[in-house]
């Protein structure tokens, strides 16, 4: 793209920004230069694209969890691409954030997981960092008031799963709760599928502990509430990207509600991702509907899944080469304590999609 190209684009992104018609998720563009800010002078709020007016107040008012939103933006991508590394749809147009492509704009099912894992993302961060003592506006988490059980006590430090999902869901539900310019019906979808990561984080929320005792007996335990790992709420969210529902909008009484399109004789559930339009079939490159096709990608020739040549292909076939790959071998523990390993060569075939 020309520099003059390059400076119409960004001239247009910045203008619909400003008509404040960008996604909500456009926070995930602080991954790419969030943590160059110290993030201590409210002008640190307007530097960076990616945080929306009301999310600029939030962070005016709240600086110090700025640090932590950072953390899930990247948290965020990293996790999605890992999640969908064996699926056509890959997460790689979340690289272009605080610019999306029309695969995570027009309120597609992987719509739906972005905001959905973001929304969770941001929660689990702060909670982290209210145990990990990062945040002086919070500390561990409360104690349950259930015994755990005999030879049980509760101790340790919990992650504050309450303050983060007061932090961070207004954090990411800022701009869709805004009377600014907008779709409603979309702000709904978006509202809906936040509070269902948030969810899925609550439901990661498990007891923790660790043993005391003479020579390792566990006579005693102590134990904390603890968030499972980001990566496990995602493929959770994965499971529900799966099998999300298709909705439309219908007046219930005075207000518009979110209803399954094939089936609107019951509402939509609190746990269930919902989507508005149905996805390209990521086969090939169409930029317009966002999709950037699988020619190229990896497969594996003996799998059955989704990752499988036959699918990830979509049928057109695959090369086959061969790669040289270098990997530690006949490793052997030396008392007291290290591993010593050689270093040991092996040709192995890959595959990619024609």
């Amino acid at each position: 793209m020309e520099m003059g190209s390059r400076y119409l684009f960004a001239l247009i992104v910045a203008t619909v920004c400003h008509l404040k018609l960008c996604q909500a998720i456009q926070w995930l563009g602080l991954a790419v230069n969030g943590s160059t800010l110290a993030w201590n002078l409210t002008q640190h709020c307007r530097l960076l694209d990616g945080l929306l007016p009301d999310q600029q107040l939030l962070c005016r008012r709240n600086l110090e969890l700025m640090p932590s939103i950072v953390l899930a933006a990247k948290q965020t991508k990293l996790t999605c691409q890992k999640a969908f590394f064996d699926m056509r749809w890959n997460c790689s147009s979340i690289e272009l954030a605080p610019i999306f492509s029309p695969d995570l704009e027009k309120g597609t099912r992987e719509s739906a997981f972005v905001y959905a894992l973001a929304s969770a993302a941001v929660s689990h961060s702060i909670a982290r960092a209210c145990a990990s003592g990062e945040l002086p506006t919070c500390s561990c988490g409360a104690i349950p008031g259930e015994v755990p059980g005999p030879d049980f006590r509760w101790g340790g430090c919990g992650d504050n799963l309450r303050y983060g999902l007061q932090m961070g869901g207004a954090f990411a539900d800022a701009p869709m709760k805004s009377s600014r310019a907008g779709n409603p019906i979309t702000k709904l979808m978006n509202l809906h599928n936040n509070e269902v990561g948030r969810q899925a984080l609550i439901d990661a929320l498990e007891t923790k502990c660790k043993c005391h005792g003479v020579s390792g007996s566990c006579s005693v335990k102590t134990c904390w509430k603890g968030l499972q790992e980001l990566r496990d709420v995602a493929m959770e969210l994965k499971s529900k990207y799966l099998a999300a529902t298709r909705v439309t909008p219908r007046h219930v009484g005075t207000r518009k509600q979110l209803v399954p399109r094939e089936l609107d004789i019951r509402p939509v559930r609190e746990t269930e991702l919902v989507y508005l339009i149905s996805s390209p079939d990521y086969c090939t490159r169409n930029e317009k509907r966002g999709s950037y096709g699988t020619q190229d990608r990896q497969c594996n020739k003996t799998s059955v899944g989704s990752d499988s040549c036959n699918l990830m292909c979509c049928g057109r076939g695959y090369n086959a080469y061969t790669e040289k790959v270098i990997e530690r071998c006949q490793c052997k523990y030396h008392w007291c304590c290290y591993v010593t390993c050689k270093k040991c060569e092996r040709t192995v075939e890959r595959y990619v999609c024609k």
